[in-house]
């Protein structure tokens, strides 16, 4: 079961033309349309089902530029910023708020790690600070009395909400020109002249010149059927909520085996930190030697599971009739089930720590698939193959907080404007070689 969001309105008809068409309505979709429309460019979304009714509004609501891969920092500083105007410039609150997230250093070898990262990240104006001796135990008395080495603390990082936020930015997209349509799945994309012409949807055809596939955990199927390889897995994260437990802690924390932030109910997110499901399917043996290099890496905690997904997977095609009913209309939500063994060790391990905790009351619970590129860095950027043709996808669990940034980087590299940050880390190119 996924958290209750806020709906947004469908528009009515389909229009014949628009110069954009963002196919996907999450979080990195909408905030697209956004920046598209406040430059004045015909945008058009559309979702196949609900605006955020996947990991947009499943994800754990940290807006973070601590602990990112390097090359993610400047985009993660910029969206920082807009987070903070949007949530006084959009007329909707968003739930953003600067409170600070920390990581712990739970023994000397996390902390070298934490130091190492912070050199590197301190050349990009990354904000954050080791913690240690009477610093760790003034701010995490906790941590110190858990024997930690010391913890890496980002001050100006912050959270927002899931289940509002993209529902906001959509509205305010809507406000500045943007035409959103929901239950209207892309079928494909035909070309002429060696280049993008249209999208079939199943209301009809949608001409436009330009499209950006910012369909999350959905895209590589997509790319796939345009004979488009596109290097990318389905890994499923599980998250729970507590009703409202007031005098918690303020900031979020993520430690080996858990993690929270602080909920505007007054309730908290939480979560396994470490542990996520890689269900076997085609795709994982299709794409083997590309996720090889990592798996030592960013993927040394995630669980390998043999299920359903194998069979559901292979039965999907890799082409259909653009004229009759395709695989985004046959699923219209992927709502995974949450793994209560993983919940309940985030539960054990955070009271452990934690006595505020332990007793916790399960309000919710919930997982979402996560879009997991080999090198956990997103793809942003054109498609040599297909001129007209764009991606914003891959953002590997950790692409809410980029999101702002990700669509004003889209609209520059579309209008050929002067980048927000330097795009090169985020090619499509990369992945094919």
């Amino acid at each position: 079961m996924y958290p209750q969001i806020p709906t947004v309105a469908s528009d009515a008809q389909l229009p014949a033309r628009t110069d954009v068409a963002i196919i996907g309505g999450g979080i990195v979709g909408v905030c697209t349309a956004y920046a598209l429309a406040a430059r004045g460019i015909a945008v058009t979304l559309l979702e196949k089902g609900e605006i955020a009714a996947e990991q947009s509004s499943r994800n754990w609501g940290w807006v973070r530029s601590m602990g990112r891969d390097l090359a993610e920092i400047p985009l993660a500083l910029a969206s920082l910023r807009l987070w903070d105007d949007w949530q006084t410039s959009l007329g909707e609150d968003t739930g953003f708020v600067r409170t600070g997230i920390c990581y712990a250093c739970e023994n000397p070898r996390q902390l070298a790690d934490q130091e190492s990262w912070l050199r590197g990240a301190s050349a990009f104006g990354a904000d954050a600070r080791l913690l240690a001796g009477d610093e760790l135990r003034r701010r995490l008395p906790e941590g110190a009395q858990a024997g930690w080495s010391g913890a890496l603390y980002a001050p100006h990082d912050g959270r927002a909400e899931p289940h509002l936020a993209s529902a906001a930015i959509a509205r305010a997209a809507r406000q500045r020109g943007a035409q959103l349509l929901t239950r209207c799945a892309v079928r494909g994309v035909t070309t002429s002249g060696g280049r993008v012409a249209s999208v079939i949807t199943e209301r009809g055809e949608l001409r436009c010149s330009t499209v950006v596939l910012a369909g999350g955990a959905w895209s590589s199927l997509l790319c796939k059927s345009l004979g488009i390889r596109l290097p990318q897995l389905k890994v499923i994260a599980s998250v729970l909520r507590t009703p409202p437990m007031p005098g918690g802690p303020e900031q979020a924390l993520g430690a080996s085996r858990f993690a929270f932030r602080k909920r505007a109910d007054g309730g908290y997110t939480i979560a396994q930190r470490t542990a996520n499901l890689a269900p076997i399917t085609p795709d994982s043996f299709r794409y083997l030697g590309d996720f090889l290099p990592a798996l030592g890496k960013q993927y040394r905690e995630v669980r390998v599971r043999l299920g359903r997904e194998f069979l559901d997977e292979w039965r999907l095609p890799s082409r259909w009739d653009l004229d009759g009913i395709s695989p985004f209309e046959r699923c219209r939500v992927l709502d995974p089930a949450p793994s209560p063994a993983i919940l309940e060790e985030a539960r054990a391990a955070l009271g452990a720590v934690y006595p505020f905790f332990r007793d916790l009351r399960i309000a919710q619970s919930w997982a979402g698939a996560m879009d997991v590129t080999p090198d956990a860095i997103p793809v942003i950027g054109a498609v040599p193959q297909l001129p007209g043709l764009f991606l914003s996808t891959g953002y590997s669990g950790h692409g809410f907080g980029i999101a702002p940034g990700a669509g004003q980087l889209m609209a520059d590299l579309i209008m050929g404007t002067q980048p927000l940050v330097d795009p090169r880390p985020f090619r499509f190119e990369r992945l094919a070689g």
